[in-house]
């Protein structure tokens, strides 16, 4: 991210922390003039970066700071401030002024009722991570055949014989390769077959500095992980998506950045020297591994490419994605396979759902579609070839070769 963005997190930070201070202290005014001046940090950055991912999680944000100013304003019976409140369109970040109208609730009298709204609108630490013990087998990750061993050789083996592994087992795993090949399906094909718990987390929005500090979230995700391991007894797989995001290299730092990332080596090192039994894991993701710092690399015993599907592979994902559609008998998903060579998994499963839209939406310019037993017609290898030629692959090949480079020098099966 460039600094004007950060610099716009950081100003919506500032006065989101000024204002619950002040709303927590009874300062009405005070703390409805810096709610508004978080949500107008919070619309400019949506505005001048609609692509942002996080954005929709800023517009909901916006839209809580909105509903307290309306709260204080109506509770208490103040007169608009110097800025009439705003209504947030969540569709496009753009502010409209509000007509003020609505019906005025009832005053609370408990000061722990006036905390807990002030609560609510702090950042969750629980709506950054999704902890669940997930349905995936080893089957529905296609090929990857290196990556899979690597895998099972540090976390599903140690599961079953630990007695085998005098020397203990990597708990730190890299994964890094081009984006929609599988990085996360292995995690969770892993966690599955240990009967682990499979904590996914986007390292971005633990960044995000308006959600919270950085630094603590990092401890709490590693808390978290460290109590279901020992109060439960079961594995634990700890997935971070955009590991970069906390540890890749950046031409300036700000303290708060620098904390974070020696809060992670704290964190990665206690498990790394503890019990030689535990089964607490870290399983980093990224598609820029030439970002990371190579301080952290160290870290991660296990760094596995995972690359883009070979012919094999690419046959059984044309074979899986087009089981449920209805095609031609004489189509060939062998002759798929190497027409699509340089695609990844996920451009193969949107290409077979490209060629599905192409024929419904044929049955629906032929306006039969609403007709008793009207269905599309079967598809054929044209189709594809059509849609191959408006489709390209999402992963250049200057980008393949970037990958080879970094894994000639860092690669660790």
């Amino acid at each position: 991210m460039s600094l004007a963005p950060q610099e716009l997190e950081n100003s919506a930070s500032k006065y989101a922390a000024e204002a619950i201070r002040l709303d927590s202290q009874g300062s009405r005014g005070m703390a409805i003039q810096s709610y508004q001046r978080a949500i107008e940090a919070l619309v400019k950055l949506v505005q001048i970066y609609p692509d942002y991912k996080l954005n929709k999680v800023y517009m909901e944000r916006a839209n809580a700071y909105q509903n307290r100013i309306k709260a204080l304003q109506m509770s208490h019976g103040l007169e608009e401030e110097e800025r009439p409140p705003t209504h947030i369109d969540n569709s496009s970040g753009k502010q409209e002024p509000s007509n003020g109208h609505g019906t005025k609730p009832a005053a609370s009298s408990s000061g722990s009722s006036k905390s807990a709204n002030v609560e609510t609108l702090k950042a969750d630490f629980d709506d950054l991570v999704m902890k669940e013990k997930p349905k995936v087998s080893w089957n529905e990750v296609i090929g990857l055949e290196d990556a899979k061993r690597a895998i099972r050789e540090s976390i599903v083996y140690p599961m079953k014989r630990a007695d085998l592994f005098p020397l203990g087992w990597p708990r730190g795993i890299l994964l890094y390769g081009p984006p929609g090949c599988g990085k996360t399906l292995l995690a969770a094909a892993a966690a599955a077959e240990i009967d682990g718990y499979f904590i996914n987390v986007d390292a971005a929005s633990m960044m995000s500095k308006w959600l919270g500090e950085a630094e603590k979230n990092i401890s709490k995700l590693f808390k978290m992980a460290r109590n279901l391991n020992e109060s439960e007894g079961v594995p634990v797989l700890l997935f971070i998506d955009e590991i970069d995001s906390l540890l890749g290299t950046r031409n300036s730092e700000v303290g708060g950045e620098v904390r974070v990332k020696n809060q992670f080596l704290t964190e990665m090192d206690g498990i790394n020297g503890k019990s030689k039994e535990s089964q607490l894991y870290v399983i980093g993701a990224t598609n820029k591994p030439w970002s990371l710092e190579a301080g952290f690399l160290r870290r991660f015993q296990k760094r596995i490419y995972v690359t883009l599907p070979d012919t094999a592979s690419r046959t059984n994902l044309f074979a899986q994605y087009t089981g449920p559609l209805n095609v031609e008998g004489t189509l060939r998903v062998e002759e798929l396979a190497k027409v699509s060579e340089g695609y990844s998994a996920s451009d193969i499963k949107d290409i077979c759902q490209s060629v599905q839209l192409r024929v419904v939406n044929e049955l629906f310019e032929s306006g039969k579609a609403m007709e008793a037993g009207a269905n599309p017609r079967p598809i054929n290898m044209l189709d594809f070839k059509e849609i191959l030629k408006i489709r390209k692959p999402s992963v250049s090949i200057d980008m393949i070769r970037a990958y080879m480079r970094w894994s000639d020098q860092f690669k660790a099966l």
